[in-house]
Parts: C-alpha cells; structure tokens; sequence
C-alpha cells in the first residue's frame, strides 16, 4: 500500500530504486556495444538463430536479455540511424518484465517496444503489438521492421478490412501500405511479432470461439502482448465489453413512431435529464404524453412491455445523442465518433435500440436490431495473455486500477533530456463566447510570431466551429478530425512547422510525433492551446506532451469556461459564482492556481466515477467468465478431433439419473413417466427394462445396460470413425445454439438487475446467484437435447464429415466494442434484443413483482 501511495505521488523512492536496479542490466548491454557492433550484418543475424538455440537447449530468455538487446539495439541503429539511450533500455526492460513503462512523448515508445519484442519473440510462441487505431499499426508495423528483418523475425499487421505480411521490398504505391503483402488472418498470426488494435485481437479472439473448423481459427496462443497507450486501451476503452452480434426479429417498424412522439415531449415537465450519468427519465406527464400518441392504456404493461425499449431508446437518441458530436450522418448511414479520439467508427453500432433510434431520429434506413453470439471485456481479454506489458506517457493517476484489474505495476521511466515546456495556468471565462474569442486571440497573437500552433478541442462540431472563426480572421489552418483521418499522417507532419496552426480533436494526442521545422525552436517551439478539460486528466496531459518533446521548448495552457459540459457537470457549486462576485465580464478571465485545483478535482470525480464503472463491467464479466471458458474448453475439445464417446456417456448416464430423480424418486413414483422420457432417448427401448416392481437403482442400472449395448451396435453398424463425426456435429450444434440463447439470457438479465437494488439486494449478489441458476439450466439443456438425438443419429461416414464441414459460424455478424461513444452508460451495459416474456399483468398502482414493496409505476414502472 505505502509504495502504491509512492507512485500515485510521482514514483518516489520505491520507483527510484527500480530504475537503480535496471542500470546494472543497462550497463551489461552497453559493455556489449563493441563487440555487437563489429559484426557483420549476416553474423548479427545470427545470432537470432544462437538465442533459440539456447532457450532450446534449456536457458531462459532473462538468461539471452543483455546480449539480444544488445543485437536489437545494434540492428536498429543500422537501419533506422537511431540508437537507443539507456533510459529507453530501461523501457524495454520494464515491457519485458511485464509491467507499465510511463514514458513521456518523443522518447522513443515505439523504438522501446521492438527490443522488447524482439526478445520475446526469440521463443517463438509469437508476440503481439496493440495499439489503438489501424494507422498506428500499419505506420509501427513498418517503422522498425526492416531491423526485426533483418534479424530474422517476421512481421504482420491485422487490419479491420485485412491482414499484410512485412516485405524489405517496396510492393504498393499506396501511402503507409509501402511495404505491405495482402496475406490471409491466419498467415499473419504465424509471424513472430503481429501489430494490430485491441479490437481486431479481441474479435479474432471471440470469431475463433465460434469457428465450427480447425482450419478456421486464426490465433495462436496469446503469449506476450505490449500495449502501446495502455491507458487509454486498458483504462479508457475497458468501459465497454467487444460484442459480435446478429440481426434480430424485432420490428423497426415502431422506432419512427417514437421518433416522431418524442419531440413534442416538454423537458423539465415531461422528462428530466441526469447530465452525470448521460440518462433521461419520463415523468408521469412524459408517459401520458406517449401512451396517447401510442394508442395504449399502459406502456408498461406487459402486453406494450416491449415499448418500454423502443421508448426509452427514442428518448436518449433525442435528447441525450447529437449530431456531429456522438455521430455523424454520412452517405445515408448513422456512423458513431468515439468520444475519446474523435474518429469515425465504420461497422460499429449501438445496442439496445438507441442505434435504430438514432436512425429514425435522421430519417436513415433503419436497420435490425442484433442478438449476441460472443461477448467479452477488454479486461478478461488481456487477462488471457500469459504475459502483459504497456507504455503510456499517462499511466501514474491510473496506477491503482491497473494492478487491482491487471495486476500490472506502473515504472516512470526517466526522460532522456529534460523537459523545457511551459505550462501556463488555465484561463477561466465566464461563457463559452468569451472563452472562444480568446482562444482566437491567442492564436493570432502566436501566429503573428510564426510559432506553429496545436488547437486541441473535444467534438466534430467544436473543431469545425473554430475553423470558421479562423477563415473569417483570414488565418490559415489544418483540421485534423475524424473527418479527415484519412489525411492526418500528412497534416501532423507539418503540424511543427513554422506559421502553421493544426486544430485536432483528442485523436491528436494519440500515437502522433510533432518535430519542430527548422528555427521553430528560436521562436519558442509549438505553442499548444486546449479548449476545454477533459473527463481523464490524462487525455489532457497527452496534448500538453504533443509539445516540448525532447527537451524542444514550447508551451500550453487551457481555456476554459463555466458552461464546458465538465464544469457544468462535476465542478463546485461554488465556482460559477466567483465570476459574478468578482464582477468579471465575459471576456475577462480567471487565473488562479485555486480554480485549476477545483478543475482536477471534477476530472477525479469523474475518474473515480468512471473506474466504479469498469469495475463494475469486469466483476459482470467475471460470472460470464466462468461460463465462457467451460463452453470454449468443450468446443476446442470438438474442434481438435478428439473422442468425445466418453463425454457423451456421461452425459448419457447424468440424464438417466435426473430423469430417475424426476421419477421414481418423487413421490408417487412414475414408472410410466420415466419410461416415456427414456424411450426419448433410446430408441426401440425393451419391454421389460422398466418394470414397476423395480427398485430405482436397479431400473438406472438396467437402462444404462440397454445404453451401452446400444450404443456399441451403433458403432458396429456406422463405424467408430462416423459415431466420433456425429458425437462431434451433435454437440457442437447444440452448445453453440444453446450458448447463443444464454448469452442473450444473461444480457436481458443483467439490464435489469439493477432494479433489485430497490428491493435492498446488491444487484451484482443476485446477479452471480441468478447466473449460476441459469448456467446450471444452460448445462442441463445440453444435456437433455444431446442425449436425445445421439443414439438417434444414422449417418454415413462421408455424409458425417460433409455435415461436418458444412457447419457455419453465423455470417451476417456485427462487431461493436469499445469504440462505442455510450461506453459511459452505467453500468457499462452491452444490451442484446430482448427475448419476449410472459408475465402476469401488473397494474401500474399495484406492488411491484420485483419485491421492493414499492408501487410499480414508482419502481420498475419508472
């Protein structure tokens, strides 16, 4: 505890210490330095192959550590020009370790990543390098991988739209495809280093689990993985579980009915809107409004219970989601903005109606609603690696989450030069008309000194608003947001040039290198303005660090305003009213290191309600955790070939059991009964096996008899090698039918558990209890239909195997995960169509069923 106060304090003595000891290693690899450099190019090469030798023969990769860093250091150098200082051997060295090395910006992150892979890939068991957009991957794939070349080690990158293989050889004229070879997804995760995002890695993951072939799943094991932006992969992008999904049923038919209702709603009357928790709830008014326009008595009956959906997604794409800000409308389709980089997330949607909402709401085509087939969170997803490192230039306010979640411990590695940037106090305006004209200044006060000038702002529509008011002052500018990210490697290369001005939304501060053009450095450096705070001080700090690399000098300061969502929402009561006492004008700001402080203390408030959040999401997860490697577990089994004959009895045997208990151990007992549902399972069952003077251990043990003998006549008529066939296409179609319904089950569940908190239960106690009930039911229901179509079965050999090969992962499939904008949702939520239930019908001034002893249209009625 002491040394988790040292670091979220700034490292102190425990973090001194850990670098003092990684200096030992460091000066072991310089005293290399010499004697690697002197060796040929072939000869460096080889020693790749003398390394995994050596870790064959019993050494371990700690053991080769100085010496193959030594190798990579030099190739590097050779390639590039750049050889790497101490304290980015101190980087790789803490990747290695399986830890979070905070680096600041400019200090090589990237550089640091390819020793530390190169090590870990010397085994041979493969290692993957995440980063957060497919740019990055496809600019880091090739940054450094003409040294990995050259020693031997392959290199792939994983794409959204594809996957390439590295080629030394210029193969395509398209920017940052230079040295890219078009490959299948399984060819590139044969390469010793693969470079993707988290999403891609995550959904071949679950596309894996829901391959019906071998031959189909891409992966290898998922050995060593480093995390480029941890925090923002590990932290920032956790809120929301990845999703693959289908097309439901439902009928969107009834979201433009909504979408035409609900603006005719009153705010404040008919709806109140919670800004904090981004949530919108209909008032008694509000649901007589609706229930007028519908047609029906009561919305929340169980007869219209459906519509509470359609309505409550109506609300929220209305009030709470707006255009250029959540999304945007482009060639007909509503297309989500991930509020964290300000990107266009192309094939991402919404769940739980409000993407079909926002459809209505625009007047787009509105597509179906989806069923989940595969889920995970990013946490229990990284979980899975045997080993898992990071680098960040913003790690340390996260240092807690990162080991109670990761069990990851965050080293602050030392800058190479020490930093020479200014970072000025916040200004503080009135309104945001004040704060936007002295942005404005500011710029033209810095442009008039030929400084380049970086404008960080939060949304679309911000950026767009800015641009304008530059054009009419006549400065020349570059906006680089999710509109333009197609041009942005062009735009941030001449984003430190002089007299240049780059407005960027936060997508900015992530994965890009400003270098300041000839004699910027005289004039001050980049000068970065941000326009506002953001929710994570940490995506603040990212674009302060786009200035001052390297020990350049440069500057930053933010502007703010009471009226910014972030103040409006989290700052004290007592701010706001400090303007007027003090009798400042709109344009008159505020700056005072006090108003700074009660700033950062919003944005830890909403840190710490946002942690609550993923903590939340990943103890949900942890129950469907269970369940999900149990059903995986048995899938690989099918999968892999093996016998499944002794699965298959056992279940076989269990069904006989519970069919027993059902039966002849209730009272009355049921011979008839019990005689039925066996002969649903053995076909041609003898007249005399279930007689009532039979005791219930003799009538098991005389049933299971008939099930072994007929069981080996099947396989005497149709072959063991078919018998193992249909045993496998059997359970296979049933596990994965029936994991797809509990899947949808446990999501429909979860949406509503929150109610038990009304009823003085913790929603995550009935929670687990409730999953445990269902995954006993899941396991029974697997059970039960196997058993009942194994014996049945009759198939050829090859018309078994063709079956086989025939079986098909679900294809008309979407991806959603954390690139979605409502990630912030509580609770952190990924909903699926809801399955229609059958219940007794509840008035709305009658108690409602959840138990809370409230009347229903004050609980779940709300």
């Amino acid at each position: 505890m002491v040394g988790m106060f040292r670091r979220l304090l700034g490292g102190g003595d425990s973090n001194d210490r850990v670098i003092g000891k990684m200096q030992a290693t460091v000066d072991r690899i310089e005293a290399m330095a010499d004697e690697v450099g002197a060796l040929s190019d072939d000869e460096l090469a080889a020693r790749t192959l003398d390394f995994r030798a050596r870790l064959a023969a019993g050494a371990t990769i700690d053991d080769v550590l100085p010496e193959a860093f030594a190798v990579a250091r030099e190739a590097i150098a050779r390639k590039t020009g750049e050889r790497a200082y101490d304290v980015q051997l101190m980087g790789a060295i803490t990747l290695h370790r399986g830890q979070i090395a905070e680096m600041r910006t400019g200090e090589g992150k990237t550089l640091v990543a390819t020793i530390a892979m190169y090590l870990n890939a010397l085994d041979g068991e493969g290692v993957h390098s995440i980063t957060v957009n497919d740019y990055l991957a496809r600019r880091d794939a090739q940054w450094y991988a003409p040294a990995l070349d050259m020693l031997g080690i392959t290199v792939s990158v994983i794409q959204n739209q594809g996957a390439f293989r590295y080629s030394a050889d210029v193969v395509s004229d398209n920017s940052t495809y230079e040295h890219l070879v078009e490959v299948t997804r399984g060819e590139a995760y044969l390469a010793d280093v693969v470079y993707g995002t988290n999403n891609e890695f995550g959904f071949d993951y679950l596309r894996d689990n829901m391959a019906t072939l071998l031959d189909g799943r891409v992966q290898r094991s998922r050995h060593f993985a480093v995390v480029d932006e941890a925090d923002s992969v590990l932290i920032d992008e956790a809120r929301t579980p990845l999703i693959i999904s289908g097309p439901s049923q439902d009928d969107t038919s009834i979201y433009p009915r909504f979408a035409a209702l609900v603006p005719s709603l009153r705010p404040g009357r008919d709806y109140i809107v919670d800004e904090k928790q981004r949530a919108v709830r209909l008032t008694e008014e509000g649901v007589e409004v609706l229930e007028r326009g519908m047609g029906v008595d009561n919305i929340y009956s169980p007869e219209n219970f459906r519509l509470t959906r359609y309505m409550e997604a109506a609300l929220r794409a209305q009030v709470i989601y707006q255009r250029d800000h959540d999304y945007v409308v482009k060639d007909g389709e509503v297309i989500i903005v991930d509020d964290f980089t300000g990107r266009l997330m192309e094939g991402r949607r919404w769940s739980d109606g409000l993407h079909q909402a926002v459809e209505a709401k625009e007047h787009v085509k509105i597509q179906q609603e989806s069923v989940t087939y595969a889920t995970i969170t990013i946490q229990n997803y990284f979980r899975l690696y045997e080993k898992l490192s990071g680098m960040t230039g913003t790690a340390i306010t996260e240092a807690e989450e990162l080991d109670k979640i990761y069990k990851l411990e965050v080293v602050i590695i030392p800058t190479h030069v020490a930093i020479a940037r200014a970072d000025l106090e916040d200004y503080v305006y009135k309104t945001e008309g004040g704060k936007w004209r002295a942005v404005v200044a500011d710029i033209e006060e810095k442009h008039a000194l030929g400084r380049p000038i970086l404008v960080g702002t939060v949304a679309i529509e911000t950026s767009e608003m800015l641009s304008d008011m530059l054009r009419r002052k006549g400065v020349v500018h570059e906006v680089l947001n999710a509109k333009q990210h197609a041009r942005e490697a062009q735009i941030v290369a001449r984003a430190g040039q002089r007299d240049s001005v780059t407005i960027a939304t936060n997508m900015a501060g992530r994965g890009t290198d400003i270098k300041l053009g000839e004699g910027v450095a005289s004039i001050g450096g980049l000068h970065v303005i941000g326009t506002e705070r953001h929710e994570a001080r940490r995506i603040d700090n990212q674009l302060r660090g786009r200035s001052g690399r390297q020990g350049d000098p440069g500057s930053t300061r933010f502007f703010c305003s009471f009226e910014d969502d972030l103040m409006r929402r989290f700052a004290p009561d007592w701010l706001p009213g400090m303007m007027s006492r003090l009798g400042l004008d709109d344009d008159t700001p505020i700056e005072s290191k006090m108003v700074t402080r009660a700033i950062e203390q919003a944005q830890q408030r909403v840190e710490s309600h946002n942690f609550d959040i993923r903590k939340n999401v990943v103890e949900y997860d942890d129950v469907m955790n269970t369940h999900r490697d149990v059903i995986y577990k048995e899938r690989d089994k099918v999968l892999a070939g093996e016998s499944m004959r002794d699965t298959v009895m056992t279940m076989l045997e269990e069904e006989v059991d519970a069919l027993a208990t059902t039966y002849l151990r209730a009272t009355p007992i049921d011979h008839e009964g019990f005689r039925a549902a066996i002969e649903s399972i053995v076909p041609d069952l003898p007249e005399d096996v279930v007689d009532e003077g039979v005791f219930t251990d003799e009538a098991i043990n005389a049933v299971i008899e008939v099930i072994d003998d007929t069981y080996q006549d099947l396989e005497d008529e149709v072959g063991e090698e078919t018998q193992r066939l249909v045993e496998r296409l059997v359970l296979l179609r049933t596990i994965d039918a029936l994991w797809v319904e509990h899947l949808t089950a446990m999501d429909e569940m979860r949406q509503g558990i929150g109610l038990r908190a009304y009823g003085q239960t913790d929603p995550l106690v009935a929670y687990k209890r409730e999953a445990h009930d269902m995954w006993g039911q899941l396991l029974e229901r697997i059970r039960e239909l196997i058993t009942r179509q194994v014996l049945h079965a009759r198939l050829t050999t090859q018309a078994a195997a063709d079956a086989m090969a025939q079986e098909q992962a679900p294809t008309r499939v979407r991806t959603s995960g954390p690139a979605d904008p409502d990630a912030s949702e509580p609770e952190g939520r990924a909903a699926t169509a809801t399955a229609t239930r059958v219940v007794a019908k509840v008035g709305r001034n009658d108690p409602c069923p959840c138990g809370s002893g409230k009347k229903y249209k004050r609980c779940h009625g709300v």
